[in-house]
């Protein structure tokens, strides 16, 4: 019998948050995953837990998840701690997961404190629908295409970044997005937390003066569906009639489809569409 992969959730500041049942599971367990061996040996002296270490960090995930592995398929119950929050959630425990699945393995997540979910209740924005994007990718190609899926993104955006890229990643998205509402929590759990509601440009006023501190969580609205729409026909006004109804019949879509899409798309009847090829078509 093979043991079993637990994905524990740890605090993200405040030790108090971490569950009964993951400090019961950590000291039962036969060994501890963590991605910093001395950051998480301070919690684990706190609750007084003697299991054993091994570090699976970011620069050796996949050679030390096969390990792991090894060790599960041998019967060994095996725990994954962060530094902070909830593994598995922008951090290497994705790859040990996937890679547990495979062996057939049995994986189970011990909830508890997640900084994107914590930062999203108390922002004051749109929680029904939102994305997280963690920390955008330092590659400029991948984080180029990013900021182009985020101008059209109509769900609340969760971001990570570390206080000194904050400013520099607020600018960026200021003029790749636009000015957008965004909450900036900082310190989450912690003495000094806050929750600042404000704009992208409002975050950079307020950092003329001083230095930004804390690991921070930008929680920012999406493009609202009225002005995406009205966005999306600002474009089809600039393409003639045969031009739009061909860009949907390059689709794969019949013309009388395409016809039909193109009347959604201006606000006008199918019959008005057909008039105005006709009209295109005697031009030409």
């Amino acid at each position: 019998m093979s043991g079993t992969l637990y994905l524990c959730a740890t605090p993200i500041g405040n030790l108090e948050d971490i569950t009964y049942r993951v400090v019961r599971t950590l000291g039962e367990v036969d060994l501890i995953a963590a991605e910093d061996t001395r950051h998480t040996i301070k919690l684990l002296n706190h609750f007084e837990i003697k299991t054993p270490m091994t570090s699976y960090h970011e620069f050796n995930k996949y050679d030390k998840a096969d390990y792991l592995v090894g060790k599960l398929l041998e019967g060994q119950n095996i725990a994954v701690v962060t530094d902070a929050g909830t593994p598995g959630i922008s951090d290497p425990g994705e790859v040990l997961v996937q890679k547990a699945h495979e062996a057939g393995i049995t994986v189970t997540s011990l909830p508890g404190a997640c900084a994107c979910v914590t930062a999203l209740t108390m922002s004051g924005r749109e929680t029904r629908r939102f994305c997280f994007e963690a920390f955008l990718p330092t590659d400029k190609k991948e984080r180029k295409a990013i900021l182009e899926e985020l101008k059209e993104e109509t769900r609340t955006t969760i971001l990570y970044e570390a206080p000194h890229r904050l400013l520099k990643t607020v600018e960026e998205l200021l003029q790749e997005l636009g000015d957008r509402k965004v909450t900036l929590c900082r310190e989450l759990t912690k003495k000094h937390e806050t929750a600042f509601l404000t704009t992208l440009s409002g975050i950079l006023d307020f950092y003329k003066e001083e230095e930004p501190k804390g690991e921070c969580v930008l929680v920012m609205e999406g493009v609202s569906r009225e002005e995406k729409i009205k966005k999306e026909q600002e474009v089809f006004l600039t393409m003639s009639f045969s031009e739009h109804i061909k860009r949907y019949m390059d689709m794969g879509q019949s013309k009388k489809d395409a016809m039909k899409q193109v009347a959604k798309d201006r606000g006008i009847s199918k019959r008005d569409v057909y008039q105005k090829l006709l009209e295109e078509e005697e031009e030409v």
